[in-house]
This record gives C-alpha cells, sequence and structure tokens, in this order.
C-alpha cells in the first residue's frame, strides 16, 4: 500500500505510511502532513556485525558534546568530544609543526560487560535520527545511549539478562600521558573517584590561555566499586547480577580559571540520576519531534537514487543538529566524531571553505537557523581581533577574516612586526630583505593560519623546528584571500533574508558586512587606475592561484559585499558617507576576469569566466577556470536563473567547460548497489565530482537539472574516498570523520527543488518550484524562504501538483507561475482572483499568519499519494 501525505501544523510534510484518503482536503488546511517517525527513519543506521574500526561507529550529540558509539567484543566504547576544547589559541608558539595541534577530546570511556557477547549472529547496532538513540544489541546485553538535550551527559541504559552475568567495568581513560609538555605548552590530566563516581579532568595551559575540561561518571541503581588502574585509568566495577541499570557520563569545559569543573560535572550528574532513563529519553524524543516538525524532504525514483539522496540529506540534519548547538561551530575535520585521542589532521584552525560545506544554506532552508547561529556568533566574538588584524596586517580598516584562523581570530602583533609584515605582503617590500628577527617570529606560528601560511613544511634539526618557505614570496594557499570575510559576511545577510530579525541585522550582521566591506575600500592595493576602474593586486584565487590581479574571488567579493553593504545601511539607517564610498568602488570596479579579456592570450572561442588577469605567482595558470570548490561567480547571487542574460550566458559557458574536467560517473552510479557503499568496498580510482565540489550547487543555481541529476549521486556516492558504514567519511586525514560532502549535496538538492534568489547580490528575491529538479525524480517537501515563507510542494512525474505558502512575516510574496495554464488561488481557505502577473511573475500579498494555496485550475487540492 502506497503512504499518504497528509497535513500538519506549521505546513511541514509527514508520510503516513499504510493508509489512503480520498477526501478532498480544505483549502484553508495544509496538504502535507507527516507522520515523522515513519519518515526520518529512513535515515536510521542498522549494522548487522560489528564495524571494523571506530571511524565507522554510531554517532550521538546534543551540540555540545558527543561521541561514535562502537564496539568490541566485550565492550562498548566511545570517546567524549565537546566543541569548546582547545589544547591552543591563536597566541601559540609551540605547535609550529603543521598537523600537531590539538582539540575537541576530552576522556576515552568503555563500558566492559565481560564475555564475546558483541560478535556473532545475535549482534546488532541501530541508529534512530528520530531521537538520537543507539542501541547496541548482544547475547543476553543491550546498551541503548543518548546524548541527552537537557543536561551535558550521556546516558547509557544498560540490560544483562544472561544465565551467568560477569562483573561490568566502567572505565575513564587518559587521551595522553598525565603531563605532557612542548615548550611552552603544557597539558595535564588526572583522574579520581570516590563514593561510587569517577573523574577525568584536563587542563591545557599556555602563558595566559587556559582551557580545562572534566568528565564525570557513576552508575545509576548499580553498587560499584572505584579501582584505578595505573596513572591514566579510573573504572567502576559492579558485581555480576541481572537486571537493568544506566550509565551516566557527564561532562564541561570552561576558559575561565576559576570555574569549578568539577562541580558542573558532578552537577550532571546529580540532576540527571534524578530522573530514569526513559524520562530522559522523553525528553529527547520532544526536541527531536519539534526539530524534524520545522521542515520535511520525501524523495522517490524507480532507480532508488532519489530516495538515497532523502536519506542522506536528513542524516546531515541529524549530524549538524549533533554537533551544532554550542559556543563554536563544530569543525571539518573529526567534528564530534574523533575517536582516537584529539590530534586530528589539519588541527585546531577553522577553514573557511571547508567550513562552509557544513554551514551553508540548507540550515536555512531547512528552517534551522540556530543551527548557523555557533558560526556566527564565533565570528562577531572574533572581530575586534579582526578589526585589529586588518590595520596591522594590511594598513587599511574593517576586519580581516581570514580563511583560516583559530577559534578567537587572530593575534595581535608587536609593532615592528606587523610594520614589516604590511612592507613584505603588500609587496613594498622584496621578500629577500625580510628580516631574522621578522622570521624567527614568524617559524614559532602555526603555518596553517592564513597570516603565516608562506610557511610550507619543515623537519627538527636538534630540537628546534626549521621551516620551509613555499617559495621566493610571502604568498601561500591562503595567505592573501579576502573574499572569505565577503563569503562569511554575505552569509549573515542571508539569514537576515530569511528570518527578518532586524534587531540581528543590527546587532550581529551589520558589524560584520560593513567590515567586509571596509577591507576592501581601504586595502592599499585597491587602486583606481587610468582606464577609470579600481583593480585589485597581489591576490589570491582561493588556493590555487597566488599573487594575482583582478582575481575571480576577489572580484566577486566585492561585487557581492557593497551591495549587501548598502542594502543593510539603507535599512539600519546607518553610514551615509560610507554607503556613497561602496557605491563609488562599486560602479567602477573591473569586471570579472574572462578568458577574452585583452590582456589575457586565450584560445578560447567562446568566452569564459578564468581565475585572473595576470599572476605573478608560479601556481596555476592565469587562464585556469575557476576552483570548483569555491565557484565564486555562482556565490553572492551573482548568477542564477533571475540574473541579467549576459550573466547567465557565461555562467553556463563556464559551468560547461568545468565540467570538462570531471568525466561522467553515471554507469559507475548505475552500478553502485541502492545501499550506501561500505568502507570495505574496492577502491576506485576518482574520477568524479569530489567532497568540496560546490559543481552541483552551481548547477542547481543554473536551472540544469540534467546536471543536477548526474553530480549529486556522483558526490553523495562515490566521492574520491571510501564512504564509511555511518555515511560519513576520512577525506581529510587520520581523525577526520566528517560530513562535508553531505551537508555539500545537501545544499545543491535544496537549491534544486526550491529557490529564492536576487538576480543580484542584496537585490529582490522571487521563489522557483522545482528549478533545476529531474523530472525522473518525484518530491515533497516543506522548506523556508527568504521572507520567512514556509513553502510545501510536490512533483511527481515531472508535475507539480500544489503549492502551499504560509506566511510567518508577512509582506510580499513574489512567486515565478508553477503553471503556464490557469490558476487558482485561496487564502485561508476562501478563493480571491490571482494578482496580474508580471511575465511569470506573481506577486501575492500576505499578512502575518495567512495560509495561500495554489493548483492548477480545477484540480483542487487534496490528500496526495505519494510513491
Amino acid at each position: 500500500m502506497k503512504p499518504t501525505i497528509l497535513a500538519a501544523a506549521g505546513g511541514a510534510l509527514v508520510v503516513m505510511a499504510g493508509c489512503t484518503q480520498h477526501k478532498p482536503a480544505s483549502p484553508g488546511e495544509a496538504i502535507l502532513s507527516v507522520d515523522r517517525p515513519a519518515l526520518v527513519a529512513r535515515a536510521d543506521l542498522d549494522y548487522t556485525r560489528p564495524v571494523d574500526r571506530s571511524e565507522s561507529g554510531l554517532p550521538i550529540g546534543n551540540g555540545r558534546m558527543g561521541t561514535l558509539v562502537w564496539t568490541t567484543p566485550s565492550a562498548v566504547h566511545m570517546q567524549v568530544n565537546r566543541v569548546d576544547v582547545f589544547a591552543v589559541d591563536r597566541d601559540t608558539t609551540s605547535f609550529p609543526e603543521k598537523h600537531t595541534d590539538y582539540c575537541g577530546g576530552c576522556a576515552f570511556v568503555d563500558l566492559d560487560v565481560g564475555g564475546d557477547v558483541f560478535a556473532g549472529p545475535a549482534f546488532r547496532q541501530h541508529l534512530s535520527v528520530k531521537n538520537g538513540l543507539a542501541t547496541t544489541n548482544g547475547s543476553g546485553v543491550s546498551v541503548c545511549a543518548i546524548a541527552t538535550n537537557d543536561h551535558d551527559l550521556i546516558a547509557l541504559e544498560v540490560t544483562d539478562n544472561r544465565e551467568m552475568p560477569q562483573p561490568i567495568t566502567l572505565s575513564l581513560r587518559m587521551l595522553r600521558p598525565p603531563v605532557v609538555k612542548r615548550f611552552a605548552h603544557t597539558a595535564t590530566s588526572a583522574v579520581g573517584g570516590d563514593d561510587g563516581r569517577i573523574l577525568l579532568t584536563q587542563r591545557f595551559e599556555e602563558a595566559d590561555y587556559y582551557c580545562g575540561s572534566a568528565v564525570a561518571a557513576e552508575m545509576a541503581g548499580r553498587a560499584a566499586n572505584v579501582e584505578r588502574t595505573g596513572d591514566q585509568e579510573i573504572r567502576l566495577v559492579t558485581a555480576p547480577a541481572n537486571g537493568t541499570f544506566v550509565v551516566l557520563v557527564s561532562s564541561a569545559a570552561t576558559m575561565d580559571r576559576r570555574e569549578n569543573l568539577i562541580m558542573r560535572a558532578l552537577t550532571e550528574l546529580d540532576t540527571a540520576k534524578a530522573h530514569s532513563f526513559d524520562a530522559l529519553l522523553a525528553s529527547n524524543d520532544h526536541w527531536w519531534a519539534d526539530f524534524w516538525n520545522k521542515s520535511t524532504l520525501h524523495l522517490h525514483s524507480a532507480d532508488g537514487v532519489a530516495d538515497r539522496l532523502e536519506t542522506n540529506f536528513n542524516y546531515y540534519l541529524y549530524l549538524m543538529a549533533c554537533t551544532s548547538r554550542g559556543k563554536y561551530p563544530t569543525k571539518f575535520n573529526g567534528m564530534l566524531w574523533t575517536t582516537g585521542g584529539d590530534t586530528r589532521k589539519w588541527g585546531t584552525q577553522f577553514w573557511g571553505a571547508n567550513q562552509s560545506c557544513l554551514y551553508n544554506s540548507a540550515l536555512l532552508a531547512t528552517n534551522h537557523a540556530d543551527l548557523y547561529d555557533c558560526m556566527f556568533n564565533m565570528y562577531r566574538e572574533q572581530l575586534p581581533s579582526l578589526e585589529e588584524a586588518a590595520r596591522e596586517q594590511w594598513g587599511g580598516a574593517g576586519a580581516f577574516i581570514p580563511e583560516t584562523g583559530a577559534f578567537n581570530g587572530l593575534a595581535p602583533l608587536p609593532d615592528d612586526i606587523a610594520a614589516e609584515m604590511r612592507d613584505l605582503y603588500l609587496m613594498r617590500k622584496p621578500w629577500s630583505e625580510r628580516s631574522l628577527r621578522f622570521m624567527d617570529y614568524a617559524t614559532v606560528r602555526m603555518g596553517h593560519s592564513s597570516r603565516w601560511n608562506f610557511i610550507g613544511t619543515g623537519q627538527w634539526e636538534e630540537n628546534k623546528y626549521v621551516v620551509n618557505i613555499r617559495s621566493d614570496s610571502p604568498f601561500g594557499p591562503v595567505t592573501h584571500t579576502f573574499a572569505r570575510g565577503a563569503k562569511i559576511a554575505y552569509e549573515y545577510w542571508t539569514r537576515y533574508q530569511y528570518t527578518g530579525d532586524e534587531q540581528w541585522l543590527r546587532q550581529s550582521a551589520y558589524p560584520v558586512i560593513r567590515d567586509a566591506a571596509e577591507m576592501y575600500r581601504h586595502f592599499p592595493n585597491l587602486i583606481r587606475e587610468s582606464d577609470g576602474l579600481y583593480h585589485i593586486h597581489h591576490v589570491n584565487d582561493n588556493e590555487s592561484l597566488w599573487d594575482g590581479t583582478d582575481t575571480g574571488e576577489e572580484i566577486s567579493g566585492m561585487m557581492g559585499i557593497f551591495p549587501t553593504a548598502i542594502r543593510a545601511s539603507q535599512i539600519l539607517n546607518l553610514d551615509a558617507d560610507d554607503r556613497a564610498a561602496w557605491q563609488e568602488i562599486l560602479q567602477h570596479l573591473a569586471p570579472l576576469p574572462r578568458s577574452d579579456n585583452p590582456h589575457v592570450k586565450s584560445k578560447r572561442t567562446t568566452p569564459v569566466w578564468i581565475k585572473a588577469v595576470t599572476s605573478e605567482g608560479f601556481r596555476h595558470p592565469v587562464l585556469g577556470l575557476p576552483d570548483g570548490n569555491t565557484m565564486p561567480e555562482w556565490f553572492f547571487d551573482l548568477c542564477n536563473l533571475d540574473a541579467p542574460t549576459p550573466m547567465r550566458e557565461i555562467g553556463n559557458a563556464t559551468f560547461d567547460a568545468c565540467s570538462k574536467r570531471n568525466p561522467d560517473q553515471s554507469a559507475i552510479n548505475r552500478a553502485t548497489p541502492t545501499t550506501d557503499p561500505a568502507a570495505t568496498q574496492p577502491h576506485r580510482r576518482f574520477r568524479g565530482v569530489g567532497v568540496l565540489s560546490k559543481m552541483p550547487l552551481a548547477a542547481a543555481r543554473l536551472g540544469r537539472a540534467d546536471e543536477v541529476k548526474r553530480l549529486l549521486p556522483d558526490q553523495s556516492f562515490t566521492p574520491e574516498v571510501s564512504v564509511l558504514e555511518n555515511r560519513m567519511d576520512l577525506r581529510e586525514g587520520p581523525q577526520t570523520t566528517s560530513a562535508q560532502r553531505l551537508g555539500n549535496a545537501a545544499d545543491a538538492l535544496q537549491s534544486a527543488l526550491c529557490q529564492s534568489l536576487p538576480a543580484s547580490p542584496a537585490g529582490p528575491w522571487s521563489i522557483r518550484l522545482f528549478p533545476a529538479w529531474p523530472k525522473s525524480w518525484d518530491a515533497q517537501f516543506t522548506f523556508l524562504e527568504r521572507g520567512g515563507f514556509l513553502v510545501s510542494s510536490s512533483i511527481n512525474h515531472g508535475k507539480i501538483e500544489f503549492v502551499q505558502i504560509r506566511s510567518q512575516l508577512g509582506g510580499p510574496c513574489p512567486l515565478h507561475k508553477p503553471w503556464n495554464g490557469p490558476i487558482a488561488l485561496f487564502r485561508n481557505g476562501s478563493p480571491e482572483p490571482l494578482p496580474a502577473p508580471d511575465g511569470d511573475l506573481l506577486t501575492l500579498q500576505t499578512h502575518k499568519g495567512d495560509l495561500l494555496t495554489l493548483h492548477p485550475h480545477g484540480l483542487p487540492p487534496a490528500p496526495l499519494q505519494v510513491p
């Protein structure tokens, strides 16, 4: 029997399996309604054998702390991780060797039940994404685990029904020896316990920097003895007994030396102990039910590909909810899922491009702006240090928002170092004349930071790390990149457009938007030249081109951020003088670099965008196509279906040229089974769409359904690295379990279903339904769009069946006509004439709370049957 889509308050979707309704729905009611548990359960993980590696475990988290859950034959294992634990900050001088700085990890947790119970035919592990419940079943023993949303705590319900139960041991183990010193950095760990509780604390210190964490654990409802096993482990041991009891594992972290972390962790235990496991789970059920109620996606295709894309989409949302409700965003390289300690490839720095794979417009469209706010809050708090960096490093104003940096921004510089850095980085002083003082200062800093990224690899010589310089210039992959700041600022603007929160625009968004515009305006190498145009010199084009003129990334950044700053300042009635200066630069800005630029020697007959007009750097020729991992011209709403015709034409031509770099993987996709490939899948030579690629998103924004149909499965199911059983991958290297490709694919998929994009940056927007959706894929969704409109619709066999729009803020709703023929319009159940369209654009006037229903004339809406 086919499932039925019914109605839900707020306009979200639910799929009701096994029932059919034939009675037409009232046009004043929401048409789509959902049995959410049945729908999101399609994204569950289900293991019938133990995973071969810990990185494939089941993920649980409450947004602040989290872990993977994995097994060995006698035990369930976890590593408690937090988003707010950093061993070092921006000021460290103790980690010049790349990939050695560390963060996130708090403690190993082992629950050993004795005997090889988690092996053999009785083994089963299951993750329910509807409520974050991870269940492990073995021979006579079961363990249910949740990360509780009300507390920083993981609760495990343990049931032992064996004929001959054994002692059960709960251990806390250190991630490193009790004291580790590295130059000025010291990491101190300690274990202790009494009265049936055990503790593990960590302290990270270097000069004025401090970060501490604490993990506490106990067995509620079961007597246990405290046993110390060496200086790195402490455990609780129970006597053999049948029955059920609860294990509680809490955590806390702080950067305030005065805070009593042990008391905080123990208080979490005391608070949680007052509730049963069922009560804790019920609280989680309530939180997750509200989470899934905010938007919905259901997909189907005959070959199962669309169904799998839906599974990945909802699973991505689950992962982000598990990791993105704390003080800081989760890191791309490991998130909260590291299992072998806290040293991970790429260390503690945040990479803007990689973070954008996780934090993107899919979170806004699915009505989860709260999951985005940790990133917005981090950069807003960094702003004073980034404003100082703009002055010190570049001799300008605004804020230098780097491609890579620490959680607390960029460190202040000594006056002499700052002065020399300006001369060197702005190319006013030959690199060969850099001082020994400057190099001594630089080479003890973290080389992954944008500020010091001219530093390459190195080697240890007589207890000193000797660095290698990447080239005979101050350039490195991310040294002279400013477009990241513009992109991040534009994301603030986009959030405002979705929520309409003017107070947030004023307090949180506008300071960042203004500073990004001012950074460009006052950049010394942005110069108005004899042709009357502003040209930008000595800048990068993402990581692939160094020391260029008028690079695609930076021209795109200015084309995007100046109109945004202008519009935001108008709304807030601020900075009229600055607004005029921004407008002047925008009106005289050099164009995007193209292959037909007279300064460029290109053999292309069809003009396309290229990396830059000129370049003095040695990496990649100027004529290279835009970086597929950033696609700058397709961001800032510069090129989409509503953009002016010339922009769309060159955008499509450039996209076609870029597509030739990625041979079609359709044959491989068709051969891939309809379940996610396991980590043991034989390695294939990668020839498709990379984990970091924005090509699928560009295809969606250009309305290219055939390319979406090709690229989305390529990115989701045949990445350049093997996919783990838990649908994540280790693309970034050891200890980097992550969901970057899932986030990128989710962003493109949502954009292919529904868009509310403007024709130009910060301009008027309009809603398009299924603008790049393959005709052979069926879909039903409810997404949030700009203006605060909740949009629900369905497409079946290539035909749009209806659209409903819930106006949460009021105001005009511009909608491209979903059908060519007559259209019926109902407002809150009452029919009314359709407004006269402007071409194919309908402007529907709404009041807060209105529910608008549109469908082809003569076809009244009814509960829909979905395959």
